[in-house]
């Protein structure tokens, strides 16, 4: 620097003793003298140009409501009473009473319906196909439209507000004690509603140990599928405690979905978990928008799969149901195709206290969509949607009911959920063997709890 200002030796004296000077007064040194001169004068500048916004009054509110919702010991209790009210609006209260009036209204119009084909004189092939295929089937899965589109109203409501982004922040420190990030969260969450979406939401976890991991528990969160089925087995045999039971089975989904990741963590997903870092959006007032566009989403989505997959199931069902080896019509089901398919297979379940045959029969058949279990049985048992409970009575009792309701818990999701699981893991044989895991589990789980059942009782 001296040497480009081009002083001479006294105007460098007197230079370094203005320094010396200026060291003795500041008790700085020059290098840090020169630092504080540069720095000032950044921080006048920045005074007068730059303008610091205030905190907003939204991002104030968020920070105290967030010292419950999501304080240490707080957190979790909250979230557990927040799905609770979910549930009991949903299967009690709201839910299931719409359910009920939308079933009497179903079995109305098939009553008109079976006394106008009677009338007309149609043939009793083609009468049977329409009241005891296309009504008993299909209509007795559509009661519990209002069931779903309640429970996702719920849901909706909670992911517009911005809390479902604090959950997912909460469980983080839960789900590293298993062997996961709280990005894990959210596609478990899904697959409260689908698994196919639940399982293609794994793409963005970044580590490769993860998204495996959170492929294979996901489908131990129980599915939106499978609400007809809880619906029904507990309005029968647990009628004065169906919202707890529901709220046991999707816990229950999720403590074994626990177990299994402490079991994999130790063995063929050892490691640790990626990071997790999260923005955590302002709490707001839910978009009225958003949430009907998720419940027709929802609701579309249902209908579709209630007159196409579960429609084309239920005729196959009819079909085997009303026909013998020979094509000859039957009018004892137990003489049917779908009798000697069930009887092959009915041992196997005799241990979990449900080896009827058409018992075993509509969880094959709900192999195609989990509502398809409903369907199928309303069928076997020839009976209407709002008879069905009092028809089950004659094949199950509460142990195998409950028994029954585990294992359609637990076991293989739907085909197109298996077919996600293969296209995400890239290999026939892994989704063979996950799909063999998931039966196995269940098999054991609800033997476990039928036997235990049987020698305390």
């Amino acid at each position: 620097m001296a040497d480009r200002l081009r002083l001479d030796q006294h105007e460098l004296e007197l230079l370094e003793h203005c320094i010396v000077e200026m060291e003795a007064e500041t008790g700085l040194d020059r290098n840090a003298a020169l630092a504080d001169m540069r720095y000032t004068f950044i921080e006048s500048v920045v005074a007068e140009t730059v303008v610091k916004a205030r905190e907003s009054r939204e991002h104030s509110r968020s920070m105290r409501i967030d010292k419950v919702l999501t304080g240490k010991y707080t957190a979790i209790p909250v979230f557990l009473g927040v799905m609770v009210i979910i549930f009991w609006l949903t299967f009690d209260l709201v839910g299931e009473k719409l359910s009920q009036l939308l079933g009497m209204g179903i079995d109305a119009l098939a009553g008109v319906v079976d006394r106008g084909l009677t009338a007309y004189g149609i043939n009793p092939i083609v009468h049977s196909l329409i009241i005891d295929g296309v009504f008993a089937g299909v209509g007795s899965v559509l009661s519990f439209l209002p069931i779903i589109i309640v429970l996702f109203f719920c849901l909706s409501i909670l992911e517009d507000t911005g809390y479902m982004a604090r959950v997912a922040f909460v469980m983080d420190r839960a789900l590293r004690k298993i062997g996961l990030s709280g990005r894990s969260f959210v596609p478990m969450l899904i697959g409260f509603g689908c698994s196919v979406p639940a399982i293609m939401a794994t793409r963005t976890l970044a580590s490769d140990r993860d998204r495996k991991m959170t492929i294979l528990l996901t489908p131990y969160m129980s599915c939106s599928a499978k609400i007809p089925i809880y619906a029904v087995f507990s309005a029968a045999f647990f009628p004065e405690h169906a919202a707890l039971v529901m709220v046991g089975l999707y816990f229950s989904g999720m403590v074994l979905g626990v177990l299994l990741a402490l079991l994999l963590k130790g063995t063929a997903f050892r490691g640790s978990p990626v990071p997790f870092v999260m923005e955590l959006p302002n709490y707001r007032f839910p978009s009225f928008r958003s949430v009907c566009l998720l419940l027709w989403e929802k609701a579309r989505d249902f209908l579709q799969r209630a007159f196409t997959v579960i429609f084309i199931a239920t005729i196959i069902i009819w079909f085997m149901q009303s026909f013998d080896t020979r094509l000859n019509v039957v009018y004892d089901s137990s003489e049917s195709l779908l009798g000697l398919l069930g009887r092959l297979v009915a041992p196997a379940f005799a241990p979990l206290g449900f080896g009827d045959w058409r018992a075993v029969t509509s969880l094959v058949s709900g192999l195609s969509a989990k509502e398809a279990v409903v369907s199928t049985m309303a069928i076997l048992l020839n009976t209407s949607t709002a008879e069905l409970g009092t028809a089950l009575k004659n094949v199950f009792s509460p142990l195998s009911a409950a028994s029954f309701l585990l294992f359609t818990l637990l076991y293989t999701p739907c085909v197109a959920a298996v077919a996600t699981i293969r296209r995400e893991l890239r290999s026939a044989v892994a989704t063979i063997g996950v799909v063999l895991m998931q039966c196995a589990v269940a098999w054991a789980v609800a033997c476990i709890v039928y036997q235990l059942g049987m020698l305390i009782s």
